[in-house]
């Protein structure tokens, strides 16, 4: 490897040590009425502290989700998956300890659960060194960002592309 190279990659390093890359948007917090704050401090764990913001994406509750429910049917696999809203309380809590890489996580994991599990592996496979042209990388990240509105995982498969062409790691045509 070339010392640019070395210098380039341990720069990026800790940049993203350090907080989001600037170009690289935040998803939107809270953007209705109801949207609630929590921090370690007073609401961590969530369970035990603050269990009634607890929802899963078909609006069962903590207390709805037990193994007689599971039992008799009343509680699918589908109930017990976590929601968005939930990712963000967590991201928040995260936050307020200070581990901000970690919620930025949270909340890019938040944007990917519109996206079907197998669609997911295949991006996955796609983002791998030498799996992918550019113009691929871009259609993934159009797709992310316009069919499920995942814009910060967009641009993250952007720069991807930017990064993976720099450093000749798409796929040849």
């Amino acid at each position: 490897m070339n010392e640019q190279l070395i210098e380039q990659i341990v720069k990026e390093v800790l940049s993203s040590m350090s907080g989001a890359k600037e170009n690289t948007p935040e998803p939107a917090k809270c953007e209705t009425k109801t949207c609630v704050k929590v921090e370690a401090k007073t609401d961590y764990p969530l369970s035990e502290k603050r269990p009634e913001l607890i929802k899963s994406p078909t609006g069962k509750s903590l207390d709805d989700i037990t193994l007689a429910g599971v039992i008799d049917g009343a509680v699918r696999p589908e109930d017990v998956r976590i929601s968005p809203e939930t990712l963000e309380l967590q991201a928040q809590v995260a936050e307020s300890m200070g581990r901000k890489p970690f919620a930025r996580n949270l909340r890019r994991a938040a944007e990917l659960i519109a996206v079907p599990d197998d669609r997911i592996l295949e991006i996955y496979n796609s983002l791998r060194p030498y799996r992918s042209t550019k113009e691929e990388l871009l259609a993934i990240a159009d797709e992310l960002e316009h069919q499920y509105g995942a814009k910060v995982n967009a641009t993250l498969v952007r720069e991807a592309a930017e990064i993976y062409e720099l450093r000749d790691r798409l796929k040849k045509d």
